[in-house]
Order: C-alpha cells, then sequence, then structure tokens
C-alpha cells in the first residue's frame, strides 16, 4: 500500500469515530487538555458526571472547603489575558470563588460547547480492531474515540464508612465531597461530623459557629496547623499580578511546586535555639509553608521528626483548654508530616466551646447508625444531621469505578490489583492511546502547576504521532517497569511510606486496600520533569508506535 492509500484510509477511520479525543471529567485537568487538544484542531469531547465545571471545586462545596495551596499560585498560568483579568479575593479562596474562576475560564475560552454535562463514564474498553476507545455513558450512549484521556482527580472517589444502618437515618445526611448545591440547615441542630482529615477539619471549624450541638467522632487525629489566611488587598494583588512570571518560576524549582521552599539545613546542623525560633516562624507563616518549607531531614530522620511533632504537640495543648481532650488530638501513631497536614482556622479552639464535644472512635467505636442518630459502644446518640467527612478512594479509586479494559479485554483493576503500575503517572502498558492527568506515580503538590504539564506533554505525544500518521501508541512493559523501580527508589528512607493513609494506598473502608502499597512519586517536581522532558526529547523511544 502506498504512503497516499494509507493516509486515505487513515483518513476514513478518523471519519468513523466520533471524536478524535474524549476526556474523562471537566475540572481543571479535563478543561486545559480540551483547550489545548482542540488547539491542535482536533476533534474533543469532555464527558463531565456533574452539572458543570469545577471538578473538586464544583463537588466539595461543604462549609469551609477552601485552597490550602495560594491562591494566586493555583489558577492556570498559560493565559496572560486570564492572569491579568482575575484578581483573587483571598490569599486561600473559599470554593464559592474557586468556581467561579472555574466558569470564568470555561466562558472565556469557550469551552462548554464541548463538554457533555450529565455524562457519567460507566465503561472504557479499547477495540484492537480499528485501534479506538469505545466508551459508555451510564444512560447507554456510546461514543468512539481514537485517544482517550482521564483528567478524574486524585480526590474524586468518595468513600462512605462500613457502618450498619446509614440508610436508617431519618434525618439529614451527606459527604463533603457530595453536598448538595442546596446546601444543609445546620443551624440550631445536633450535628455529627464523623472524620478529622481535611475536609472535616475545614467543615467542623464553620459548623461549630451556628449548631446547636455538635459531635465530632475522631477515629485519627491529624496534625494541622494554621492557616493564616487574609484578604488580598487591590494593591497587593497588582503587585502579584506583575510578579506572576517570577511566581510560576518560582514553583517550577520547588520539590511539590508550592511556594515554599526546603530549607536547605538539617534539623541538628542548628542550635537548639534556632531550630525552635525557626518553627516558631513557620507556625505563624501561611499555608504549607511549615510543611514543605522545613528543615530537609524532618520527613526522613526520626529524631528530626520527633522533635518537630512535640513542637506542634505543644501548640495544640496551648491551644485546647481541656488536657484530656487536648491529647486526644494529638496523633500518636505517626509523626508530623508523614500523612497530608491539614490546614485550619482556630480548628483546635473549636474544641473550647460549649456546644462542642469529641468522642474518640478508638475508645468508643461507632456500632451503628439509627433511625435517630449514632450507637456507639458505650452509649446512644441522637442527631438532626449526620456529616460524613470519610474521605476518598484516593488516586486509583476513580479509575476503579469504570470498567476500563485494554488490549485483551484486560480489565485495569485486575492489572493494578497489588498497586499501580505506570509509564511517568501518564501511560499504562497493554491501554493503548489512553493517557492520564496525574495519574499514579505522577508528580504531586500543588496540583495545576503539574496538571499544566501532564496536559502539555499529552498533547505534545499526540503532536508528535499526527505529524508522523500515527495511529497507537502504548508503554513498553519494560519502560513501565523501569519507572516503577525510579519511583520505589524514590520512596526510600521517607517516614510516611511506614504510615497507614491514602498516600501509602490504603482505606478501610475500601475492599483490598489495606495493604500499604506506593502509590504516588516521591521524588521532586523537578526530576520528574527532566525525566518527562528526557522522554519527549528521545523521540519517545520508551513508547511503542504503530
Amino acid at each position: 500500500m502506498t504512503a497516499v492509500q494509507k493516509a486515505d484510509v487513515q483518513t476514513e477511520q478518523n471519519a468513523a469515530l466520533d471524536f478524535d479525543a474524549i476526556v474523562i471529567g471537566a475540572g481543571m485537568s479535563g478543561m486545559y487538555q480540551l483547550y489545548r487538544l482542540r488547539e491542535q484542531g482536533l476533534r474533543v469531547r469532555v464527558l463531565e458526571a456533574g452539572t458543570g465545571v469545577g471538578g473538586t471545586w464544583y463537588w466539595n462545596r461543604y462549609p469551609g472547603a477552601r485552597f490550602d495551596s495560594e491562591s494566586y499560585s493555583y489558577g492556570y498560568s498559560f493565559s496572560q489575558e486570564l492572569l491579568d483579568e482575575w484578581d483573587w479575593d483571598e490569599c486561600f479562596s473559599g470554593q464559592p470563588e474557586i468556581e467561579r474562576y472555574c466558569n470564568l475560564v470555561a466562558d472565556k475560552f469557550d469551552l462548554r460547547q464541548d463538554i457533555q454535562f450529565s455524562a457519567r463514564v460507566a465503561s472504557a474498553h479499547f477495540k484492537e480492531d480499528g485501534a479506538f476507545w469505545a466508551i459508555t455513558l451510564d444512560d447507554g450512549t456510546v461514543y468512539r474515540a481514537r485517544f482517550l484521556v482521564t483528567a478524574i482527580g486524585l480526590l474524586s472517589a468518595p468513600t462512605m464508612p462500613r457502618f450498619e444502618g446509614i440508610n436508617d437515618f431519618k434525618g439529614q445526611w451527606c459527604h463533603t465531597g457530595l453536598w448538595p448545591k442546596t446546601g444543609i440547615d445546620y443551624a440550631g441542630m445536633r450535628v455529627a461530623v464523623i472524620g478529622t482529615g481535611a475536609s472535616g477539619v475545614q467543615a467542623i471549624q464553620e459548623i461549630s459557629k451556628t449548631a446547636g450541638h455538635l459531635t465530632v467522632f475522631q477515629r485519627r487525629p491529624n496534625w494541622c496547623t494554621p492557616l493564616h489566611n487574609r484578604p488580598i488587598p487591590k494593591e497587593e494583588m497588582e503587585e502579584i499580578r506583575a510578579g506572576y512570571p517570577e511566581l510560576f518560576e518560582l514553583c517550577r524549582q520547588t520539590a511539590a511546586c508550592f511556594v515554599h521552599t526546603i530549607d536547605p539545613r538539617g534539623t541538628f546542623e542548628v542550635t537548639e535555639e534556632e531550630r525552635l525560633a525557626f518553627w516558631e516562624q513557620r507556625y505563624a507563616g501561611q499555608g504549607f509553608g511549615i510543611w514543605q518549607g522545613n528543615f530537609r531531614d524532618m520527613l526522613v530522620d526520626r529524631e528530626a521528626n520527633r522533635l518537630m511533632s512535640e513542637f506542634v504537640a505543644d501548640k495544640i495543648r496551648q491551644r485546647v483548654n481541656d488536657p484530656k481532650t487536648a491529647e486526644l488530638l494529638i496523633p500518636d501513631d505517626h509523626g508530623f508530616g508523614t500523612r497530608r497536614v491539614p490546614q485550619e482556622t482556630h480548628y483546635y479552639e473549636v474544641y473550647n466551646r460549649p456546644n462542642v464535644n469529641l468522642v474518640s472512635m478508638l475508645a468508643e467505636p461507632i456500632e451503628r447508625i439509627t433511625e435517630t442518630g449514632i450507637r456507639t459502644s458505650a452509649q446512644d446518640y441522637e442527631f438532626d444531621v449526620i456529616i460524613y467527612a470519610t474521605g476518598f478512594d484516593a488516586v486509583t479509586g476513580t479509575f476503579d469505578r469504570m470498567d476500563i479494559r485494554g488490549k485483551d479485554d484486560q480489565r485495569l483493576k485486575d492489572k493494578w490489583t497489588g498497586g499501580p503500575k505506570t509509564f511517568v503517572g501518564v501511560m499504562v502498558d497493554g491501554f493503548p492511546n489512553m493517557f492520564m492527568i496525574m495519574g499514579p506515580h505522577a508528580a504531586l503538590g500543588n496540583n495545576p502547576r503539574s496538571i499544566e504539564y501532564n496536559v502539555e506533554w499529552i498533547r505534545d505525544l499526540i503532536g508528535h504521532m499526527t505529524d508522523r500518521d500515527l495511529t497507537c501508541t502504548e508503554a513498553r512493559p519494560e519502560s513501565v517497569a523501569q519507572w516503577n523501580d525510579f519511583v520505589q527508589e524514590k520512596a526510600e528512607g521517607l517516614l510516611s511510606n511506614e504510615i497507614d493513609s491514602w498516600m501509602t494506598g490504603i482505606n478501610m473502608n475500601v475492599e483490598g486496600k489495606q495493604t500499604r502499597t506506593i502509590v504516588r512519586y516521591s521524588g521532586t517536581a523537578p526530576e520528574y520533569r527532566a525525566k518527562c522532558d528526557e522522554v519527549a526529547a528521545g523521540d519517545y523511544h520508551e513508547l511503542r508506535f504503530t
């Protein structure tokens, strides 16, 4: 067959498909991927389960939901016009403002015309005869596309606890990640919040202000540190805008793309007086500085971590009036920073309020949910509202909830039994033309910075294929094995990998996720990008093309 004949066949095959690319999810990842692929002239459809854009910032409407990255470091960097137009109101903006921002982006770049809302994907099967993906919605609609891009987020599959009787409760109840648009009226009510992770901490702070009585059920405490949020005056916003190029370059250079930089000193390379002064300065600072800008050995040296943990524990004791309650709020199963650090605003002071009490589920486990409330091993509690801040089936959970099948009808969930394996967190061997934005083993942190990089890497790879009339690509198994070895190498020595958390693949509410695995890339973002850039510069020799 001549080159012209091959081109004609390729054209006919593409014409038979509904789209060149289908993107699952219209959050910040999906919107940007749509923008970039459409820019290349591809026919793209975004499938979004919700009725609006925003992803995380569409679904998580619970009271207190907000950034824990500085707002101005979180927004898109690709459009100067957008940067010039948008003013952030707060250093750490709340969900309503973030959702407005996402809607502005969708409108400004006319993205909605290629987004299908209320479209939940049930399955995605790769068809080897034709080399395309068949994507089926839960209403039975089927679309065919050459490329499949998942933009489904790390924390977007809410999990409920495995308590008996959840549906028996006659009052109002919901998961924080599925908060209704109409809201929940909890003012003056008897409210229970189950869970004290990042979402729980944010919700508890707000609910406690107006609830008649709030009971917090805590399975395990977390190390929480002050957010120190504040409004951004107009003149300061102008200064931030003028410094955007330097700001985004700083984010490119830091380990996790935050504005905070790891201190090059070791904990024991300074005097005790200098160490305490440094920690006081970090504790009084904004956001993740105390976590992402601490001494370089804080997350690998046990004694350094112990001292840092004790410093934060003393802060909790100073802020909580009742000594017994304070001790319940201090973790004893993990050191500071080895799990995600929730950011708070007067969270610990909540427990000084007369309308709030704390129940340790370790000492008083929940036995079941009843029609009127919650039964523990000690007593029955009556509530009007129950809020489940019980987290997400992280990283792989949203993949698992779709029936994704690659070559030879292999299920992705089965392939990832025992832990996910990917190539640069973007591709999986045996799943051709499937690309993941922020997939397992991709660089995490201040996510929009990594999102933009992943999106552009995928765009460039598809462009590479288009320029060469290539139909199909997949990661070579040996490339996946090499990347997995690199990920394992970068995880060595980290205290966090000795801890049960979503970052080590643990979720006690999900069957089969009770064994620790390495589900995240633990190296730095600059290292990650250098590896990915090397692949592109080498004409993607780690991939197989047809």
